[in-house]
């Protein structure tokens, strides 16, 4: 089965908003800080049972298959029809948005993994030697952020995937015009000149 770019584009889009809503979900359940129990020198941090860690990670799984989808749509064959690498990037516009979703599909990565790996860091070593400890967790904000950049990126790899087309589009007709332009008594003429050697 050959998917079509609406087809690709619904998907691309379906995986950012869904990273995004597990992102931002992720950030409105994340507790503010845990409970200190002290005991014999030591503090620990009972935390309440949240799910920002398990959708932090679906935030990110998304947020990578949305990226690898968005990066896949870009060079996909539609109708059979592939274009090369080059000819796309030799629009500007392209490469300026290319860039600019790889590069937002990293600041987004980064600022989701970064909290969800801490919070886990905060669950699993909760035994602390300081007794002034006030049970932190992951930095407040950074979730929702991770999440909007998510959703930011998404958009770019779509707005890539619309000048890919236009790209494509100029190229596949610049390739038929050159085809059409040969009547076929010249391309006898040069096929029986060939032949002969």
């Amino acid at each position: 089965m050959t998917l079509s770019m609406k087809q690709m584009s619904m998907i691309v889009s379906a995986l950012g908003v869904l990273s995004f809503l597990f992102g931002v979900v992720a950030e409105n359940k994340k507790p503010a800080n845990g409970t200190p129990i002290h005991g014999k020198g030591v503090v620990i941090c009972k935390y309440p049972s949240d799910p920002s860690v398990a959708l932090g990670c679906l935030s990110v799984a998304f947020l990578l298959l949305c990226t690898i989808a968005g990066y896949k749509s870009l060079f996909f064959s539609y109708k059979g029809k592939s274009v090369p690498k080059s000819v796309l990037f030799k629009s500007t516009s392209f490469s300026v948005f290319f860039n600019i979703a790889s590069i937002t599909s990293g600041f987004a990565l980064f600022m989701l993994l970064w909290p969800t790996i801490t919070e886990q860091l905060h669950m699993t070593r909760n035994v602390h030697r300081n007794l002034e400890t006030d049970c932190p967790t992951a930095k407040t904000g950074l979730l929702g952020g991770g999440a909007f950049l998510s959703l930011d990126s998404c958009l770019f790899w779509l707005v890539s995937l619309m000048l890919a087309d236009n790209v494509r589009e100029d190229h596949l007709d610049g390739v038929e015009s050159r085809y059409s332009d040969c009547n076929s008594e010249e391309f006898d003429l040069n096929l029986d000149a060939y032949m002969r050697g």
